[in-house]
């Protein structure tokens, strides 16, 4: 059941939800978004470069973080306003499982006139923090 203004309040905490992040999805999403970056896809160049291993797109983070919102409200056109700071690099094994990204989130505030809800975001990736000042604002019913 999708929450309703009158059903949240301040200081709600969003349940976290973790989402596999693959090789796969990096590729998928790169066709998808046009950033065909080689170091979200070719371990030897993402190495050259000094970082550890292929890393997930920065915008693909943001988009996880997103749908996390999105499952939550029950309706993507109810987000009226999201941002995010991108805070460290996702590192994508080439393996079965690649990387786990966990999302959760907690109600700071709500605005009577608009019907709205200001939710604060986390998202974690190996023990890290990968975004900060992650925020979506939603309209309830």
């Amino acid at each position: 059941m999708s929450p309703t203004f009158d059903t949240v309040a301040v200081g709600d905490e969003l349940s976290p939800t973790s989402y596999q992040v693959r090789r796969r999805d990096l590729i998928r999403y790169a066709g998808a978004s046009g950033d065909f970056n080689v170091i979200h896809w070719n371990e030897r160049v993402a190495v050259s470069v000094g970082l550890p291993s292929v890393i997930a797109h920065g915008m693909f983070t943001m988009a996880t973080a997103g749908r996390f919102v999105s499952d939550w409200v029950g309706d993507p056109g109810a987000i009226v306003e999201y941002g995010v700071r991108f805070t460290t690099m996702i590192p994508v094994p080439d393996d079965d499982e690649g990387a786990t990204i966990e999302v959760s989130g907690r109600i700071s505030a709500k605005d009577d006139t608009a019907r709205t809800a200001t939710v604060l975001l986390t998202a974690v990736s190996g023990g890290q923090k990968v975004l900060g000042k992650a925020t979506a604002v939603v309209r309830l019913s």
